[in-house]
């Protein structure tokens, strides 16, 4: 039979080195004898034909590599190597059938081989034989009793068909061989309890204490599962004797704290989490674990937020050096929509660690949201000091700077940042830093300068908006290179239709041009945009209408601009005249 594998792609043929014939021969009786069944002549022939296939399997022609190992199989039928390579190829081109015929033969002829075991194991779950899967486990359990995977399989496998007696007796196996372990007893609790035993499930664990006397955590966890069904008296009774030994126990007492809470004994509860939280002793760490399992709690218990804030109030009044706490805190706060609340907290972090810079961005959001620039000044000026690779300080900096009208700080702060960028900045993010010297620049009448910072900006993102459109309005207002000053604006136009502002830098290009009747167009939907317009996209919209012969319209348009405050050297003069008047 001649079948096209086409491009079998090499990564699906599996586990290649498994079915070598240097391994074949070193495994087994069956592979002796197979061979002794060879003559030499035919044996030579197998050997050169099965490594001429692997190569050309390796060279990824897949059918001429095909063709040898039915030709192997010719020679031998019976040959492990052969069948499991080739069992690869049917799976591939989903004839299961005889890819599993295959492979069932290959271990039938070498069962030695765990590898062949195992792959025949996995098609056995794929095609859900659960039954065929655990028998060859079972046997693989004996046949290679060093290796768990077998076992571990098993479990899955007897859970999946609720044998639990099967559970259990494969868990002891495993106890045997790996020895007791925490995992393996609360696995053998949750199936007693499955099957109702409750004496044996509470044996095991009570037999992990006994194997582990010194280990408190064990002990914690017996006096856990108490609690959880029901023996409230054994788990107190466990948990005093833990503390006995150790009064310093986190477990014990977090686990002793869910006891008083269970029970109702509410101010019990408060001194167990306060002998935790306000411990010195008690690493930060620790704590930090202690009131997420509070915050845990309280979500479940569905109750408000006021018992967890007032249990990080009290903490953060002993002064902790670690800014975890009150960082979680923080994060708490924001969690509950109180990112106000939080705005102390997270000054607290930033005394702690000034190179905090979580801490840091959740105060610039809340200051940036609130637009108070001066509050993005005092975060982020010490924000670049104590983490000068952080562009995002030097990025808000510059524009509160802008804001503030502070136009050198602004170029100092934009050279410094781009000072620190790197093969791995985002171009976006060094574009917007050239962007806004741009816009220093303008502000500082230099205008060279600023149209060579918007020339760099667009070498390192051609689409950044703020760059195009600034450009292309101070090319439009010197009357100079007004081809590319529209080219750039439409590009903001068709980024952003309903920009009041791209509309009116287009629309105001196209009057420069004489282009009046489609600036009219621009106009009108710079007008209609949703947002406020300023007093100069009015006092354009009246310039336009003016030359478009609607005089009538431009001087609404002139008084309500006067009327916003516009401070135009020649605005009253064109109500005045009733005419457009050039600046």
């Amino acid at each position: 039979m001649k079948i096209k594998i086409g491009l079998l792609l090499i990564g699906v043929l599996v586990l290649n080195s498994c079915g070598t014939l240097r391994q074949e021969k070193k495994q087994g009786t069956v592979g002796v004898q197979r061979e002794a069944r060879l003559s030499p002549e035919q044996q030579r022939k197998y050997d050169y034909f099965f490594l001429e296939a692997t190569k050309l399997k390796a060279k990824k022609e897949y059918d001429a590599a095909f063709d040898l190992l039915q030709h192997c199989l010719a020679i031998d039928p019976s040959a492990p190597s052969a069948l499991y390579e080739i069992s690869q190829y049917y799976l591939f081109l989903k004839q299961i059938p005889q890819g599993q015929a295959a492979l069932e033969a290959a271990v039938e002829n070498e069962p030695d081989n765990y590898w062949y075991n195992q792959a025949l194991v996995g098609l056995y779950q794929q095609q859900k034989q659960k039954d065929k899967a655990i028998g060859l486990l079972e046997a693989m359990s004996v046949r290679f009793p060093e290796k768990t995977e077998s076992l571990f399989s098993l479990l899955d496998l007897y859970n999946q068909a609720e044998d639990y007696d099967k559970v259990i007796t494969t868990l002891n196996r495993l106890e045997d061989k790996i020895g007791k372990s925490e995992q393996l007893t609360m696995e053998k609790f949750r199936i007693y309890l499955q099957k109702k035993d409750n004496k044996s499930a509470f044996q095991e664990i009570e037999s992990l204490v006994n194997e582990y006397p010194l280990d408190m955590r064990y002990q914690v966890v017996l006096g856990d599962v108490y609690m959880q069904n029901g023996k409230k008296q054994e788990a107190f009774d466990t948990y005093q004797k833990v503390l006995s030994t150790d009064p310093d126990n986190v477990m014990a007492r977090l686990s002793l704290a869910s006891y008083y809470d269970e029970i109702g004994e509410k101010e019990l509860y408060k001194l167990q989490l306060d002998s935790l939280l306000l411990n010195k002793k008690i690493p930060s760490e620790a704590k930090l674990n202690v009131m997420r399992q509070v915050i845990a709690q309280n979500e479940q218990a569905g109750a408000d937020s006021t018992q967890v804030i007032t249990i990080f109030d009290r903490i953060l009044q002993q002064d902790p050096d670690d800014d975890q706490i009150p960082m979680l805190y923080s994060q708490y706060l924001w969690a509950k929509n109180m990112k106000e609340s939080s705005v102390p907290v997270l000054e607290r972090v930033l005394q702690i660690d000034p190179t905090n810079k979580a801490a840091r961005m959740m105060l610039l959001e809340i200051a940036v949201q609130k637009e108070d620039f001066e509050q993005v000044i005092k975060i982020c000026e010490p924000g670049v000091e104590a983490t000068p690779d952080a562009l995002e300080f030097y990025f808000y900096l510059a524009i509160a700077y802008n804001q503030a009208e502070r136009g050198d700080d602004v170029l100092a702060l934009s050279k410094k940042a781009l000072e620190h960028v790197t093969a791995d900045t985002k171009k976006e993010i060094v574009a917007d830093f050239y962007t806004i010297m741009g816009d220093a620049y303008h502000t500082k009448g230099m205008m060279d300068e600023a149209y060579n910072a918007y020339d760099s900006a667009l070498v390192y993102n051609p689409v950044n908006i703020g760059a195009l459109n600034n450009y292309a309005y101070y090319l439009s207002v010197e009357k100079r290179d007004l081809d590319k000053a529209e080219e750039m604006s439409y590009k903001t136009v068709k980024a952003e239709p309903n920009n009041a502002t791209y509309l009116d830098t287009y629309a105001w290009i196209l009057f420069v041009k004489g282009n009046y009747a489609e600036a009219r167009i621009y106009i009108d939907n710079a007008m209609k945009a949703d947002g406020d317009k300023s007093d100069v996209v009015v006092e354009h919209c009246g310039d336009i209408y003016y030359m478009t012969g609607d005089v009538d319209g431009a001087l609404k348009y002139w008084q309500q601009s006067l009327d916003m405050g516009n401070q135009s050297k020649t605005l009253k003069e064109k109500i005045r005249k009733k005419k457009y008047i050039a600046e």
